[in-house]
């Protein structure tokens, strides 16, 4: 195993997320370019490299439906995590109570994220997964502080959704190797599952735009560069044939 992968995912989710005690504003340009960035990047990286991979199996006439029920899956993930992952950062009322609908869907969703890394051979997506979980980690330290939690407890619990990534990484791993037994016949139609939820993430964030529907200079610079790293790295991976 790579644990230089495991290292990558959990402090970049971390650090995202400790951001909040020391940036001012809760709607940093910085952020929301990254955001852009890692979209278009994931959404490359699905087409380009997890699709093809799925349905290179066996079971491949099936993996269609794994795919939907992916993105089925996200769409009810965000009913209770109001938009945390795509990075949304929503105004709360001053309240310790704590959002459990959040957490525990956002920690879900890292979990299923992680998995595709067990057959990243050639690093493409594991930048990608980082890179999208900074502004996901930072709005949900947002939330934390919104609701009057103290700095120890917001840590704490940034440092849980940072944990989520690695460990659907380790339990794929295992799984993809046949450490796990019993369940690797099964690894493609897990995959079809976390392609439909990125592909959901993905295509939110690059049509979410202004009330005009017009995308920033910025914001459009941001998805051209995402989808040709993404380019580059298949073309120079040997994919493309």
């Amino acid at each position: 195993m790579e644990i230089w992968k495991i290292f990558i995912l959990f402090f970049s989710a971390f650090l995202g997320g400790s951001a909040i005690f020391l940036v001012k504003s809760d709607k940093s340009q910085l952020l929301k370019l990254i955001l852009s960035f890692s979209g278009a990047y994931l959404f490359a990286i699905t087409v380009l490299h997890l699709i093809p991979d799925a349905y290179h199996g066996a079971e491949h006439q099936e993996i269609g439906v794994f795919i939907l029920i992916g993105f089925l899956l996200q769409i009810f993930l965000e009913q209770f995590s109001e938009g945390v992952e795509h990075g949304h950062i929503h105004k709360h009322h001053e309240t310790t109570v704590f959002p459990y609908g959040i957490m525990i869907s956002l920690c879900l969703h890292a979990f299923l994220e992680g998995m595709p890394l067990a057959k990243d051979q050639h690093n493409a997506l594991i930048f990608g997964i980082s890179l999208h979980h900074i502004p996901a980690a930072f709005a949900l330290a947002s939330i934390l502080m919104q609701n009057g939690f103290k700095k120890r407890n917001i840590v704490l619990y940034i440092g849980i959704f940072a944990v989520m990534a690695p460990l659907g990484f380790y339990l794929s791993y295992g799984i993809s190797n046949g450490s796990i037994g019993g369940v690797e016949e099964y690894f493609n139609r897990m995959m079809g599952i976390v392609i439909g939820i990125f592909l959901h993430i993905s295509t939110t964030i690059l049509f979410e735009s202004s009330v005009d529907h017009k995308v920033s200079k910025r914001k459009m610079v941001a998805v051209l560069c995402g989808i040709s790293i993404a380019l580059i790295g298949y073309f120079t991976s040997g994919h493309a044939h």
